[in-house]
């Protein structure tokens, strides 16, 4: 049940087999449904997921009820917004999932109790909060500074396969651009 958080942490550290034990005990496992909401904007981010199998979505809905995807967290990818769940602040983006998903998540107050017992887990989310820092701001740049096309071939190079599972409007979204300039993009490419 555990192979795929247990991969995930592997990445960047090594457990031995008590503390696979202790950390498999803290982890908290529940599936959700298509259209879920796991965070509404305004509250408060008390869990960091991981995607064991499924797709979550990070978007934020502008004053004027425009939806605005950060990131889509297929598997093996981690979501929350961090700066709520770090700093127990209220949400600037929400968090609802794609698919039906199935989620592995620890709650704040677990996760800081395993950075004390386990001191590895603070590497692993230091360099889990690095890699996403480096996703977002190369996410900012590309969007200042390359074409529509450029974007979406990037967003076909960061989540491959994930087209075919997700709704266009969520990937027209992410693009910044509207669902029938993507379709048309899409034609281009044919």
């Amino acid at each position: 049940m555990f192979e795929t958080i247990l991969a995930n942490f592997a990445m960047h550290i090594k457990l031995d087999a008590a503390e696979i034990e202790h950390v498999t005990g803290k982890l908290q496992y529940k599936t959700v449904k298509k259209n879920s909401v796991l965070l509404h904007t305004g509250e408060i981010c008390r869990s960091i997921y991981f995607v064991a199998k499924g797709c979550l979505r990070v978007f934020n809905v502008d004053d004027k009820g425009e939806e605005h995807n950060i990131l889509f967290c297929p598997e093996n990818w981690w979501a929350a917004d961090i700066a709520s769940f770090s700093e127990r602040k209220p949400a600037f983006y929400a968090i609802s999932a794609l698919e039906d998903t199935e989620l592995f998540y620890f709650s704040y107050d677990v996760l800081e109790q395993l950075y004390a017992e386990v001191p590895k887990f603070e590497r692993f989310f230091r360099i889990l909060v690095q890699n996403g820092l480096y996703l977002y701001q190369r996410r900012l740049t590309s969007n200042l500074s390359i074409t529509a096309e450029e974007r979406y071939r990037l967003f076909q190079s960061d989540y491959p396969n994930l087209e075919q599972r997700i709704a266009q409007k969520h990937i027209a979204s992410y693009l910044g651009i509207t669902p029938v300039f993507l379709s048309m993009i899409r034609r281009s490419h044919i």
